[in-house]
């Protein structure tokens, strides 16, 4: 069987769904469209085809959104698969009207609602109206929550018979194996990993940060991520006062994970927040937003603690809670956020539980 997958960039694909295409690569023929990074080798390297696929993922251009749909028509069109699988908002929209026009069965992967549907309005009714195009035909919607998948159903986009609600991506429990929690107690060193963007809620975390130094509190902030607004300018305060490490994208958070004694995450919205389930994994506790995709990886105050969303006030209280904790607490909590992620996030279940429901869907995968 031919498969072509559709994405919006390389990092995510590979980061996430690698595994999962390792186990359709030994049945299936599999193609991938997405613009073309420094991952993609490894993808061909594992035994898939690479079709250069160029992309804005921000924005709504009507022309060069024309250009993306007509493009991805003419892919189908040349390649013919005999299943289609999208990952991201654009491919999800696109790539399923190219299906749906063309009649190739697909399976779409929401991994987050993003922008549209949190500031409603006239942007969430047309973003509502092209997805219930989209996926009118799709044979298998999956959701990384509950309340993304509620909210599409209760939109009428999607029916919930074609649903099906994934943990997330999962995570690999060997290669984010549990790590010995740091025996220093002071400094405390924050991690955050993410694209560094106001919807990570990067504006919040930085000001905390600002209090917390201006407090005495003795702690510091290592960024991981690529830069995708003009944000660098708020990153010079805390670089020249010692207390913020900005690496850009890395390759391998492991080490960074190892080092920190805590992760903070103070997304938005997320489908679900693999850099939450990894660090967790990996023995470290969390403090995340009270939001759908963030909020399932935290036992809270159990594993971490969980702060309101966009509310600075909020965040530095939980992370003031966590400054207090005693170095046996801390260590505590991550083994109570490692116990987490092995009962409710193994990728091997999530992978099975995938195959399983293209299966059922009729898809033969």
């Amino acid at each position: 069987m031919k498969l072509l997958i559709i994405a919006n960039n390389d990092v995510g694909l590979f980061q996430f769904r690698s595994e999962l295409i390792q186990e359709l690569l030994k049945k299936h023929e599999v193609t991938i469209a997405l613009p073309y990074g420094a991952m993609v080798d490894h993808l061909v390297a594992m035994g898939c085809s690479f079709i250069d696929t160029p992309l804005e993922r921000r924005g709504m251009n009507p022309i060069t959104d024309l250009q993306l749909f007509m493009r991805y028509v003419a892919i189908l069109k040349e390649y013919q698969p005999d299943l289609v699988i999208t990952y991201t908002i654009k491919p999800n929209i696109y790539g399923n009207l190219a299906c749906r026009l063309l009649h190739i069965p697909s399976a779409a992967n929401i991994t987050g609602l993003g922008t549209a549907f949190q500031k409603g309005g006239w942007l969430q009714r047309f973003v509502t109206w092209l997805y219930t195009l989209a996926l009118k035909q799709t044979k298998v919607v999956f959701f990384e929550n509950h309340t993304n998948l509620s909210t599409f159903v209760q939109l009428g986009i999607v029916s919930e018979d074609r649903c099906c609600l994934l943990n997330g991506a999962g995570v690999n429990l060997e290669k984010f194996p549990y790590t010995s929690y740091p025996e220093q107690l002071q400094p405390i060193r924050f991690l955050f990993v993410g694209r560094v963007m106001r919807e990570k809620g990067i504006l919040e975390l930085l000001e905390v940060m600002n209090r917390l130094y201006a407090a005495g509190v003795p702690c510091s902030l290592d960024i991981l991520g690529g830069m995708e607004e003009s944000l660098s300018e708020l990153l010079t305060t805390g670089t020249k006062q010692g207390w913020l490490r900005y690496h850009g994208f890395v390759t391998d958070v492991r080490p960074y994970i190892a080092q920190c004694h805590c992760f903070v995450l103070p997304s938005y919205h997320e489908g679900m927040a693999n850099t939450n389930l990894e660090c967790a994994a990996m023995g470290r506790p969390l403090i995340t937003s009270n939001t759908p995709g963030c909020k399932e990886a935290v036992v809270d105050n159990v594993s971490g603690f969980l702060c309101e969303s966009q509310n600075a006030d909020s965040l530095y209280d939980a992370m003031m809670r966590f400054c207090s904790l005693t170095t046996q607490e801390r260590q505590k909590m991550g083994l109570a956020g490692r116990a987490h992620v092995e009962a409710v996030f193994d990728k091997k279940a999530v992978i099975a539980q995938t195959l399983l429901a293209l299966e059922t869907a009729g898809s033969q995968v």
